[in-house]
């Protein structure tokens, strides 16, 4: 008995489980050895295994498996990505800087008539309040760029499987899926690199924006830092370059563009693309339908509205002034990182026709002949630029031919070589021989490939004579004549040898007509500028020009004698295609193998300069000379230049013998001997009887 209480005791265990093997093996060791089995009637070769039941229990531990690895597996998923997440977010952008994001200083250049022509940097317009801001552009907005904005925790799952089945059935991407917020995320923190890092970095920072923000301050905020092109942040900077209203005044059509704009600024621009960007507004107008902002007929209305409005602007004019303008401002440093409006010299009227007739040419007559490119500088006397192009087409190219191209002025040099000569005493009635010459191996030749002998230097000049410019330079010594082209604007290095006096050493359109400038202004040296002043937005003057030029540099005698010959080659010389309606004045430039064509010239109004050639100087012209295709553009731009301004005389001194008592003694000197063929003689005579003048008080 007690050990039957004992069995029971151990054996305690819920009813219907196996009992324990080790139960099992102590309770045979006392139980009575079973009965033998009895053994099988019949045959008992090759018996059949027993077969296997297929039970509920195998089925319970697959499944018990399925779900033990299931469940393991996503443990794994939610620890790598949360991994990943946090291996993303340790380098995350200072994302409480978010109300103050840093950005380039706006730069705005203004003509002469109060016209934006140009602008760099980033453009903000002010910071609205959603409610200041016209309802129709976050409508427009919201029906385009995210209709669930109000509903979704910052990633639109919906959107996301809606872009994907639509990309699908396109077969490329059509659509994206991100939200306002993550928009928001990406434009003021993330660049636009198009990786994993910068997606998963934009997902942690949409999600953290929707849980420092509301709706209302993520909409205001994207709406007044979205990019919206032509250097335009916020809408209200958007609504004031392309449409000059406040973006509180901003119409349906006009809101339906600015929203259309934020899908690819530069291609929908009204600026760059009027048709394209009347087309995605349209879109836009139809998306505002759908989600129920506005009706069908208000949005045909609109778009038949937009049409006729066909938001045409001009071309862009002074881009090339602009560039050039830019980096003059590099020298003030009043100006470091603040917003400034640049006031310009530029004429925009006048810029406008020399840009249409410079592609006048180029496609025309100079198509014809092989020329490729040219550039056009007009300033006024003091040096106020009036019009610069630098091209073709800045589109095409935006290198600067007008300021950055170095080229051989050919004869278009020569007025340096003839000033020095005047400085030194030579007269235009001087006579010099225009013969053969050899300088070494070097034997210069005139274009026309013969010779007159004898000739006076005005009919030397007036002709462009290659072996007087050459004797003449003989005469002086380089050095004299590389110290006069210095002294009148030439800033760029000059060869120091005779072949100078042709134009071989390199310079630029506008430092020429820079050097130019002095014979238009009665021999005062001046400095090109083409900005007046510098301003904050409000008008707070920052800069303002001073300084008049560099003073005097050369002497009347030789300006009137200058201005005569100077005037011969438009009345009797190479330049008649480019005589006017008024005196002027100026010198024609043919380089080697017609790479280069200039003509150089001047009124008492103003001065311009014209070049004509191709950027790659393998590129032969067809004979095209500074008296040709240059001389009539020349002719063409100060037409346009002085329309509505009366004639004037040339600034020429009065060389009476009362004024020239006053300004004795400048011509600094005297040629004595020397190969030209001058006449020393009179220069002699001449300065002897200053001498004596001086003495005696004639």
């Amino acid at each position: 008995m007690s050990r039957m209480v004992e069995i029971a005791m151990t054996s305690k265990r819920p009813p219907g489980l196996i009992a324990d093997p080790a139960d099992r093996l102590r309770s045979s060791s006392d139980a009575a050895p079973p009965p033998p089995r009895p053994k099988p009637a019949g045959p008992t070769k090759n018996p059949r295994p027993p077969r296997k039941k297929s039970g509920a229990g195998k089925k319970g531990g697959w499944g018990k498996k399925v779900l033990m690895w299931g469940a393991t597996l996503a443990v794994w998923a939610v620890i790598a990505i949360a991994g990943v997440m946090a291996y993303y977010a340790h380098d995350l952008p200072d994302i409480d800087q978010v109300t103050a994001p840093t950005r380039r200083p706006s730069i705005q250049f203004v003509a002469q008539d109060g016209q934006v022509f140009a602008a760099f940097g980033d453009l903000y317009g002010e910071s609205l309040d959603l409610a200041e801001i016209s309802p129709t552009i976050p409508q427009a907005v919201l029906a385009t760029e995210d209709r669930r904005f109000f509903s979704h925790f910052g990633v639109d799952l919906f959107g996301i499987a809606r872009a994907i089945v639509t990309n699908v059935r396109a077969g490329h991407l059509v659509q994206g899926g991100s939200t306002i917020t993550q928009q928001l995320a990406k434009n003021l923190f993330l660049k636009p690199d198009r990786t994993l890092k910068r997606k998963v970095q934009e997902l942690l920072m949409a999600l953290w924006l929707e849980r420092r923000f509301s709706k209302q301050q993520l909409l205001t905020l994207y709406l007044n830092r979205v990019y919206l092109g032509s250097g335009a942040f916020g809408v209200d900077a958007a609504a004031k370059r392309y449409f000059d209203v406040s973006a509180r005044n901003a119409g349906l059509y006009q809101s339906a563009v600015i929203a259309g704009l934020l899908k690819a600024p530069s291609r929908y621009s009204p600026l760059n693309n009027p048709e394209a960007s009347h087309k995605r507004a349209v879109e836009v107008l139809g998306n505002m339908v759908e989600a129920g902002y506005i009706e069908q007929r208000t949005a045909d209305m609109a778009a038949l509205s937009g049409a006729a409005q066909a938001v045409k602007r001009s071309a862009p004019t002074g881009r090339y002034f602009a560039d050039w303008a830019l980096s003059r401002l590099d020298d003030i440093s009043e100006l470091a990182g603040r917003d400034v409006v640049v006031r310009t010299t530029l004429d925009l009227t006048l810029q406008r026709k020399v840009e249409s007739q410079l592609q006048t040419m180029l496609n025309g007559p100079g198509a014809k002949a092989n020329a490729g490119q040219g550039a056009v500088v007009v300033m006024q006397p003091d040096g106020a630029i009036r019009a610069l192009t630098g091209g073709k087409d800045y589109d095409d190219s935006q290198f600067n031919r007008a300021t950055q191209g170095l080229r051989q002025p050919g004869s278009a040099f020569k007025p340096f070589v003839y000033l020095a000569a005047m400085e030194q005493g030579l007269a235009p009635q001087d006579v010099y021989d225009d013969a053969p010459i050899k300088l070494g191996k070097w034997s210069p030749g005139n274009y026309n490939g013969r010779f007159e002998g004898q000739v006076t230097l005005r009919h030397a000049f007036a002709h462009s004579t290659n072996t007087v410019a050459v004797r003449l330079i003989e005469d002086l010594g380089p050095a004299r004549v590389v110290a006069t082209a210095h002294k009148l604007g030439i800033t760029s290095p000059l060869g120091k040898d005779a072949s100078l006096a042709l134009g071989t050493s390199e310079t630029s359109l506008l430092e020429l007509t820079q050097a130019y400038a002095p014979f238009a202004n009665g021999g005062y040296g001046i400095t090109a500028y083409g900005i007046e002043s510098v301003t904050t937005p409000d008008g707070r003057v920052l800069w303002s020009r001073q300084g008049s030029g560099v003073g005097k540099v050369m002497s009347d005698q030789a300006l009137a004698s200058m201005h005569d010959m100077m005037s011969a080659v438009l009345t009797e010389g190479t330049g008649k295609a480019a005589r006017l309606d008024r005196p002027a004045a100026g010198k024609t430039g043919t380089t080697q193998d017609y790479r280069d064509a200039w003509f150089m010239g001047f009124t008492a109004d103003y001065v311009a300069g014209v070049w004509l050639g191709n950027d790659d100087q393998r590129h032969e012209m067809k004979k095209v000379t500074g008296g040709g295709l240059p001389a009539q553009l020349w002719k063409s731009v100060m037409l346009a230049a002085h329309q509505g301004i009366p004639a004037h005389p040339l600034p020429t001194p009065d060389l009476s013998p009362a004024t020239m008592a006053d300004t004795e003694g400048t011509a600094g000197g005297v040629i004595i001997g020397g190969g030209g063929g001058g006449d020393p003689v009179r220069a002699i005579g001449n300065a002897i009887d200053d001498l004596l003048g001086s003495i005696f008080g004639r």
